[in-house]
């Protein structure tokens, strides 16, 4: 028996269609390129917000979050947006209002966030939505402010059930002050924030001036102010991109160079460019020197906290010139980044690149309508109000007959028509009067409905001139501009500076080169060296209180000095690591610029540093002189294996009372004792000896005498001698005592180890000298403060008498470039 099949019911029946795959395939991805640009990437040229972006701030203002309202959870936000308006992940909900609260990000913050919101440059991420909270700023309410008005166009959610404005009332230019960054198909976005007083400045000028040109808006809007401030180079890209709306520039780090201490120099960030965090700067840094790309870096950390902002400390090595290893960071670091600028904006519906004019015209012509619909929705809301009130009036004119025309009909439906017959009334006004309860109706509220009808008549009439006059529209428009600047503009924070654009080429070297220089010694301790082989006169620049150059030496800037203590020591310093005097008037060396000795040795609690001395070289050597009248030359070939060694071995209880370093070894040397004697005699007279000796008799002294003073002088006929005598009672700084001026060259050269000659006569009631000193004229003296004092006019009589000095002296010092020791403190005398 054969066997049939019945055929398959209709409603299965197969249907086939071919279609050719090229044709599916654009079609489907431009429906998925136009989701992505109009629902995602790029934002609206009006109100300057993604939808995403948009859906938050509204659905946030719906549910009250106002700037007055506690905080909420995020993840409650998130979820009624994802449920009410943006169909799509929590994650992309929760990133864009993370953003949104980000004052490094957004130049106005348009949400309060309380919790961690992540950190500059995306280091630190912020906490899950569960733990942060957030609610709407003053800025943002802003953003939002008057939608309830119809100065906006709604339309269905993405499941027809809610409404949502298609574009916010934005009462600032958001796009411009906040910018913007999305990728789209085929097209991105990357607009840079901006100054909000500037960009409402130029709003204004634009309402009042349509025909404004570019050039008149840069004026006001010179550039970007990114919100982590930092410096723009390069203007020219910032004029194309407000031109032809797509342009670059470089953004770079703000950077202090700092004394950090006495011996290291730092360079400070405390701002970077736009999006970088410091963690990147960080670990890029970290990465070139170890790969031994960048040198001259020795530590680096990171000191930034909520208190002080950004704050990353760079660490300089000794050798290096700060300005040149500043320009290796900028080149190889992302502390200078370049931003490019592509401002492409949905303008009706349609994605545009748009220069700053077109921005601005295009957020102006929006809120010119926004007002425009406000002023219209409040105009027929106050005509509403007034056709109610009028019909109230007509009323209680004739109240009795109205109550009885109420009372006489059978029902509500007969009562309005009859009253709508009767005093012509419509059918909204006879509702309401029906609706009005009688306590209403007294001549109390007469009066009050008579005062409102004047004052909706004269807020009509306003907002018909408004209306009725394109000028007063804009003028208003321009007027609540001025008001949110006033609000909420701040300073500009990013610097712009104009470039050429060519390629950067460090005229300093990165290595400070081996320059001849000087090293200086205050007569209050300072230490510092000056630039160039010349040494300038020292009395024409600044100084701190009563300093004085009490001695210099010739040096190298990568060589070293020795420091000579009272002692007997000599110890070695860096001459790189003494700070650099700077130039003043005068080009004079500000002495108060150095550091204390202190802070480069470590000193006994009683010892000084008397001295400087050179290190190395073939020359005579160092002359000391001690307090019980010993001299000493010890040359200058120190061992190179030690840093602190002693150059004399005293004797117990003596001390150097000074020390010089010997130029040509023909110098003189010179002794001034307590007891007013002077002996000079030639430096040749004393044979150079080791340093463990003791160094032989330099001058012969009376009963109870001890030395006051020793140095060098290398023109004797150019020379003064300053004495001070006084009491023994007194102490230098209690009394002025008799001072006394005498050319060194009335003083005969003698023998060594001679007792030499009197320098001064005692007067009655001084028994010895305070103070000496020897050095090239003019002599000039200091009181504690940094005044000078007058002292007597030199006098050729050897012995004597002083003349009594009309305030107490600190210094004495000469303003003459010399070697050695060239003045002199009275306490340290």
């Amino acid at each position: 028996m054969a066997r049939t099949t019945s055929p398959p019911p209709e409603e299965l029946t197969e249907t086939i269609i071919d279609i050719d795959v090229s044709e599916e395939m654009r079609g489907s991805f431009l429906e998925y390129a136009y989701s992505v640009i109009y629902q995602r990437a790029l934002p609206d040229a009006r109100d300057g917000l993604k939808p995403v972006q948009r859906r938050i701030l509204y659905q946030m203002s719906e549910m009250g979050l106002r700037p007055d309202r506690a905080h909420v959870k995020c993840a409650r936000v998130v979820g009624e947006v994802m449920g009410r308006l943006h169909p799509h992940g929590d994650s992309a909900i929760y990133d864009a209002l993370v953003r949104m609260s980000q004052s490094f990000a957004m130049r106005v913050p348009l949400v309060d966030g309380h919790g961690n919101f992540g950190s500059l440059g995306g280091d630190d991420a912020p906490a899950a939505m569960r733990y942060t909270e957030a609610r709407l700023t003053r800025a943002s309410s802003l953003m939002v402010e008057s939608i309830d008005e119809n100065v906006v166009d709604f339309r269905p959610n993405y499941d027809g059930q809610e409404t949502e404005p298609e574009v916010l009332p934005a009462a600032f230019p958001n796009l411009l002050v906040n910018g913007a960054s999305g990728i789209a198909v085929g097209m991105a976005t990357n607009m840079a924030p901006h100054n909000l007083g500037e960009v409402v400045a130029a709003a204004r000028h634009l309402l009042a001036h349509p025909d404004a040109t570019l050039d008149e808006l840069m004026e006001f809007v010179p550039g970007p102010d990114l919100p982590t401030g930092g410096t723009i180079t390069g203007l020219d890209g910032i004029r194309d991109a407000y031109t032809r709306g797509r342009g670059t520039f470089r953004t770079r780090a703000t950077v202090s160079i700092e004394k950090l201490t006495p011996r290291r120099t730092g360079l400070i960030v405390t701002e970077l460019p736009y999006n970088v965090g410091p963690e990147k700067v960080v670990s890029r840094i970290k990465e070139l020197v170890q790969a031994k790309k960048l040198q001259g870096i020795s530590d680096l950390k990171d000191l930034t906290d909520r208190n002080q902002g950004l704050r990353l400390v760079i660490e300089l090595k000794n050798g290096f010139n700060p300005e040149a290893v500043l320009e290796e960071l900028y080149r190889l670091t992302p502390m200078e980044e370049t931003f490019g600028i592509n401002n492409v904006a949905l303008v009706d519906g349609q994605p545009q690149t748009l220069g700053l004019r077109d921005l601005l015209l295009v957020y102006v012509n929006h809120r010119i309508d926004v007002v425009r619909r406000r002023c219209e929705h409040r105009r027929a809301k106050r005509q509403e109000r007034l056709h109610l009130v009028a019909g109230l009036l007509v009323a209680l004119a004739d109240i009795d007959r109205v109550i009885a025309l109420i009372r006489d009909s059978e029902d509500s439906t007969q009562a309005r028509r009859r009253l709508m017959e009767v005093f012509e009334l419509s059918e909204t006004q006879a509702r309401y009067i029906l609706d009005t309860p009688l306590r209403r109706l007294t001549k109390y509220d007469a009066l009050e409905l008579e005062s409102e009808r004047d004052t909706l008549n004269a807020e009509i009439a306003e907002l018909t001139a408004v209306l009725e006059s394109d000028r007063k529209l804009r003028k208003l428009v321009s007027k609540e501009l001025a008001a949110v600047a006033k609000e909420f503009a701040t300073p500009r924070r990013t610097v712009l500076r104009e470039s050429s654009g060519a390629p950067r080429t460090s005229a300093v070297p990165l290595e400070v080169g081996d320059d001849p220089c000087h090293v200086l010694l205050s007569t209050s301790g300072l230490l510092g060296r000056t630039s160039g082989a010349q040494l300038p006169p020292m009395f024409e620049g600044p100084r701190a209180r009563h300093d004085a150059m009490a001695a210099n030496v010739r040096a190298t800037v990568r060589g070293e000095v020795a420091l000579v203590t009272d002692l007997g020591r000599l110890i070695k310093v860096p001459v790189l690591e003494l700070p650099e005097l700077p130039a003043e008037a005068g080009d004079s060396p500000a002495i108060a610029s150095g550091s204390p000795v202190a802070e480069f040795v470590e000193l006994d609690s009683d010892e000084r540093v008397i001295a400087l001395a050179e290190i190395g070289g073939d020359g005579p050597g160092l002359a000391v002189g001690t307090r019980q009248g010993i001299v000493k030359r010890v040359g200058g070939d120190y061992p190179q294996n030690k840093d602190d060694f002693e150059v004399i071995n005293l004797r117990p209880g003596d001390r150097l009372v000074g020390a010089t370093q010997l130029v040509t070894g023909e110098e003189d040397l010179v002794f001034i004792t307590s007891d007013a004697q002077l002996l000079r005699f030639p430096a040749s007279s004393v044979r150079p000896q080791g340093r463990s000796a003791g160094g032989v008799t330099g001058i012969r002294l009376g009963e109870d005498a001890n030395a006051l003073w020793f140095g060098a002088v290398t023109s004797p006929e150019d020379s003064v001698v300053v004495t001070i005598a006084g009491s023994s009672g007194a102490l230098p700084d209690t009394q002025t005592g008799t001072a006394k001026v005498t050319p060194l060259s009335v003083f005969p050269a003698k023998g060594r180890a001679t007792g030499g000659v009197r320098c001064q006569r005692f007067l009655k009631g001084e028994d010895l000298l305070l103070f000496g000193w020897v050095g090239r004229s003019p002599a000039r003296a200091f009181r504690a403060d940094g005044g000078p004092v007058r002292l007597p006019d030199p006098v050729p009589r050897r012995d004597g008498s002083g003349e009594a000095l009309p305030r107490p002296i600190a210094s004495v010092g000469t303003g003459q470039v010399d070697t050695g020791t060239v003045a002199a403190s009275l306490s340290g005398g």
